[in-house]
């Protein structure tokens, strides 16, 4: 679907309490501009100044989509109807969020572009079969929406066209609602709804448990700081968590809720996916973002709704396989409030 001719290009969905700049180049959220409590506008993710620095590959997966397969895969390799892949090792020793060119490096095609009270837009790429070594060609699409004055809405689809795949997208906004550049994201409380998560190995993939996250530091089931136990847990979270006792909205469940004191902004998480990477931003070091601002560990925080990292070669984990014949559909709501 994406040509030669294409080029990075931004794409604006305003209606007048939420603005967001976004492009082309891997579905990418570049900025999100949100009122706080006293009305004062901020950009509330992370990112970089120009489209020129997200081609040269100094994004840390900024705002993007993330696939063919969102996270880890152990060692790069999968077995599937008989057959092994063997798929870019671009994380020694794993593969990581779809590999050296993943969906996020990838120039996808904008469709449908509707501004006003309800702005939208949708992209749409065709990964090819063998494409960073994964089987079957793929048509993916994901469309960005207002729909109303608070809230975003994100559904991604996948269809596989000949054979069976794995598919599993997520999107890597790092959000700070303190504005992009107001320093870490300790002073930050969260709750998560979920009971479980997936401990890690020290390749950070996980092991295969599902854990109680009961009297551990990964327990989030009450609201609580990010600060507050991150020391606990190595260089800070970048775990799975199960999503298993959220209440439901739609077909979505209850994800997170995350609030920033000083501004009293609040984003509330809604998704039909069976987990969510909650990230901390650990190895964000010294990137100089947008308008200069130079974000540091932890300067901004990931809620990446997907399928269980690794889950292909975890039998128990919620399959990630899609059969031709097949969709993959994925949805993600935001919700912005202030308290």
């Amino acid at each position: 679907m994406a040509d030669q001719t294409q080029k990075p290009e931004l794409f604006e969905l305003n209606n007048g309490t939420i603005q967001v700049l976004l492009s082309n180049l891997g579905c990418t959220i570049i900025s999100l501009v949100v009122p706080d409590k006293d009305g004062k506008l901020a950009d509330v993710v992370l990112g970089l100044d120009s489209l020129d620095l997200y081609q040269e590959g100094l994004s840390p997966y900024f705002g993007c989509i993330v696939g063919r397969v969102a996270n880890r895969i152990k060692d790069g390799k999968f077995t599937l109807d008989g057959q092994e892949y063997s798929l870019s090792i671009n994380r020694p020793p794993n593969s990581l969020h779809g590999g050296h060119q993943g969906f996020d490096k990838k120039l996808w095609e904008a469709s449908n572009y509707i501004r006003g009270e309800n702005a939208s837009i949708t992209f749409k790429y065709r990964s090819a079969d063998g494409e960073e070594g994964y089987p079957g060609a793929v048509s993916v699409t994901a469309t960005y929406t207002l729909t109303s004055s608070t809230t975003m809405r994100l559904d991604m689809e996948a269809i596989p066209e000949n054979k069976a795949t794995i598919i599993n997208l997520a999107q890597h906004t790092y959000w700070n609602l303190g504005g992009h550049s107001s320093g870490n994201i300790l002073n930050h409380s969260i709750q998560l709804w979920a009971n479980h998560f997936t401990p890690v190995d020290e390749n950070t993939v996980p092991t295969g448990e599902i854990v109680p996250v009961k009297d551990t530091p990964f327990d989030f089931t009450a609201e609580k700081t990010i600060g507050s136990s991150i020391n606990e847990v190595g260089m800070g979270y970048d775990h799975n968590y199960v999503l298993d006792c959220g209440d439901e909205k739609s077909g979505l469940k209850h994800v997170a809720k995350v609030k920033e004191p000083s501004s009293g902004r609040v984003l509330d998480l809604w998704s039909n996916a069976p987990g969510v990477q909650f990230y901390t931003g650990n190895y964000v070091k010294d990137v100089v973002g947008k308008e200069r601002a130079v974000y540091g560990k932890h300067a901004g925080l990931c809620l990446e709704t997907q399928g269980f990292p690794n889950a292909v070669n975890q039998p128990n984990f919620p399959s990630v396989v899609v059969q031709p014949g097949g969709k993959y559909q994925h949805t993600m709501l935001f919700e912005f409030s202030v308290e």
